[in-house]
């Protein structure tokens, strides 16, 4: 059981692992064996302390800044690890997150919004979170000796729209279409040991969502407590209680599942609330 769960000798791209999700996940790679490419937009010292973290553990992990909106520097950093690694085996798209301007609330109604706000939006999350990086990325994890695994993060946004977040749910409604897409594609024109999957997380307090999740005094904010009542289990997310699916759509333990998006919500999408 051990050996279906494991990562030893496989690399794993981790694009936006400066982020919660991501340094959660680059933790259980790297405990589970794989080596590691980590980028990151502009949290350079948070990379970099994950990355000594990890080495610890005893696998290699190297750091580049990427701007994952950029074909270009995608491609560019394809390259490197391959240099640097020899193959790539494990892409996890994390990169993404929502802009304020294109956010409904208070006296800004949908009608109100900026275009260009919606279209930020929308290309960093489908473009930047996942058609990129998987057209860099893709060609080599398709070469990969042990098949192959890309892993987008999509949101609960995906299946039901949230209050004032349109372009953010559109985006992520996008990126789990995407996956059922390209996970067909590849296995039939590629390898079709090649996998495509998705994570959505339900409610997990980063630093941004904190703002509205809780009070100053640590307590939970109105919206916080409507999340947790519409959770049968009873409490918002920890971003470790991710890592164990991550590591399962790594790893051979998944090895006949693709197109798929698992839910890690604590049941909210589950729950009708009645």
């Amino acid at each position: 059981m051990t050996q279906l769960f494991s990562l030893i000798g496989r690399v794993a791209v981790i694009n936006g692992a400066s982020g919660a999700i991501g340094a959660a996940i680059a933790r259980g790679y790297a405990e589970a064996g794989a080596d590691l490419a980590l980028t990151y937009n502009s949290n350079v010292s948070a990379t970099e302390a994950l990355a000594e973290e990890l080495r610890n553990l005893g696998v290699k992990v190297i750091v580049d800044q990427v701007n994952v909106q950029s074909e270009q520097a995608l491609r560019d950093h394809a390259a490197k690890v391959q240099v640097h690694f020899g193959s790539t085996d494990i892409l996890v798209n994390c990169a993404g997150g929502n802009i304020k301007a294109a956010m409904t609330g208070g006296d800004r109604r949908f009608f109100d919004l900026e275009a260009q706000a919606i279209s930020e939006t929308l290309n960093l999350n489908v473009m930047g979170g996942a058609v990129l990086p998987s057209l860099a990325y893709g060609p080599h994890i398709a070469a990969s000796v042990f098949g192959g695994s890309i892993i987008n993060i999509t949101s609960m946004n995906a299946y039901r729209p949230l209050e004032g977040r349109p372009a953010y749910a559109a985006s992520k409604a996008a990126v789990s279409n995407f996956t059922q897409w390209l996970a067909s594609h590849v296995a039939q024109n590629y390898a079709q040991t090649m996998r495509v999957n998705a994570i959505a997380p339900g409610f997990f307090p980063n630093e941004r969502a904190r703002l509205t999740l809780f009070h100053e005094d640590g307590s939970l904010s109105d919206r916080g407590q409507r999340i947790v009542a519409l959770t049968p289990m009873g409490r918002l997310g920890n971003v470790e209680d991710l890592v164990g699916t991550a590591v399962w759509y790594a790893s051979n333990a998944s090895r006949y599942v693709t197109g798929t998006t698992t839910p890690v919500d604590g049941g909210f999408n589950a729950y009708a609330g009645v």
